[in-house]
């Protein structure tokens, strides 16, 4: 369980704010969804379980699993080596964001865990965002899937459209995993990291059927001008194929869960609270602007306290070589305009607590601390032009640094006025 203290930051002090961000993390925690749907759901008992782990809440999510029923053989494909007391258990590591050789082996691992089973066996999938990457199975060189995935990553294409691409190259994705499982039934238990909660988009569907073709992909890749040559896109599994009807994909966490925990915890610290986006896309300094905005007009409007909540995924469009991630570049596209402001806070973080590749999970700004940058000699809009919002925030002290969540349910952007 997260403390009010893992997040505070140089200007991020408020105990109010800190409890609040405590409160939407703990929300999400994969141990408790998981143990909840066991208890209200019976498992058949004639049946052999078997748990297969994949994406960054594995590790919690399969021993909630075990600490409810019994379970035959477990495999967990995850980012972050942690206790995971099952027995018998393997544990892959897997490469992220982008699939590396590891994450061939662990396409492997799991082409072979699920080719042992059959029609009697019940195989409980615990799915977490992180699993595009970490398992893979390509259609194509893994060294042209990493270039794409790269390019893909740096055009700001949304992560539900990388999903659609990376569907249609790799055999265990957009239901392969389900369609290798020899017949036997499955039940998925699904965190979701992508905006609207898509399952067919969420570790890029390995248990669900696909809504997206071929003609699809190649759309993505022309609108983001990705200059790839036309590639061998395999078709996936579609709602009508057979292969689902012994299939059931359930949602058991989702970003709004988290954004409503945050909202009821700031009416309890005494906060006019208003969920101003649920489903928060673009460009993120653009989105950071926005809220900026928003807020310096509410509080033309509101009487203080109050918070504007926001919830979802933004992405970044790379045109510099700086340190970052969206969480922090949404924080610095605030920065201009929160400094004309009083008494005023913008935070974004990544619920996973790794916002991009970098170790801090966003980053908070006050009016106060926006003025400081400017006496600092830092400048927003050079940091922004590299996109170099790690080195900006770390230089206030204003990085949130929470360390791997085990959880992954989007982004969490808070402003206050007090």
């Amino acid at each position: 369980m997260f403390t009010p203290e893992q997040f505070s930051t140089s200007s991020l002090r408020d105990p109010r704010v800190l409890r609040i961000l405590a409160a939407a993390f703990n929300a999400a925690d994969p141990y408790t969804a998981v143990k909840k749907y066991i208890d209200e759901n019976p498992i058949p008992k004639n049946k052999k379980v078997f748990a297969f782990g994949l994406g960054k809440a594995a590790i919690k999510m399969t021993q909630a699993l075990a600490d409810s029923i019994p379970l035959t053989d477990t495999l967990v494909i995850t980012k972050h080596a942690s206790l995971l007391t099952v027995e018998p258990a393997t544990v892959i590591l897997g490469n992220h964001p982008i699939p590396g050789m590891d994450s061939l082996a662990a396409g492997r691992a799991a082409l072979e865990f699920v080719s042992k089973l059959t029609p009697d066996d019940l195989l409980i999938c615990l799915i977490s965002g992180g699993g595009s990457a970490l398992m893979t199975a390509p259609v194509i060189p893994l060294d042209e899937l990493q270039s794409l995935t790269s390019a893909l990553l740096a055009s700001g294409a949304r992560i539900d459209e990388i999903n659609t691409i990376r569907r249609h190259l790799d055999s265990l994705k957009g239901g392969g995993l389900a369609q290798a499982a020899n017949g036997a039934q499955i039940i998925s238990l699904i965190l979701s990291d992508v905006v609207g909660d898509p399952v067919e988009a969420i570790a890029s569907g390995p248990t669900a059927p696909d809504s997206t073709t071929n003609q699809d992909t190649e759309m993505i890749l022309d609108h983001y001008n990705i200059p790839f040559k036309r590639l061998n896109f395999k078709e996936t599994l579609k709602p009508s194929d057979p292969v689902f009807t012994r299939v059931k994909n359930q949602i058991v966490i989702s970003n709004l869960i988290a954004l409503q925990a945050a909202k009821e915890q700031a009416e309890r610290e005494g906060f006019v609270v208003k969920i101003v986006n649920e489903k928060l896309q673009g460009e993120a300094r653009e989105v950071g602007k926005e809220m900026a905005l928003l807020l310096k007009e509410e509080v033309k409007k509101q009487a203080r306290p109050f918070c504007l909540l926001a919830g979802g995924e933004t992405t970044v469009t790379l045109k510099g070589n700086g340190k970052g991630g969206r969480n922090q570049e949404v924080v610095l596209g605030a920065v201009e305009i929160l400094k004309e402001m009083e008494n005023v806070l913008l935070i974004s973080v990544a619920t996973d607590g790794e916002d991009g590749p970098t170790n801090a999970a966003g980053a908070a700004v006050t009016s106060e601390s926006a003025r400081k940058a400017g006496s600092l000699g830092l400048s927003v809009a050079d940091s922004l032009s590299r996109n170099d919002a790690y080195a900006f925030f770390d230089q206030l002290g204003d990085l949130i640094k929470t360390g791997p969540s085990g959880t992954n349910v989007n982004d969490i952007l808070i402003c206050t006025a007090k």
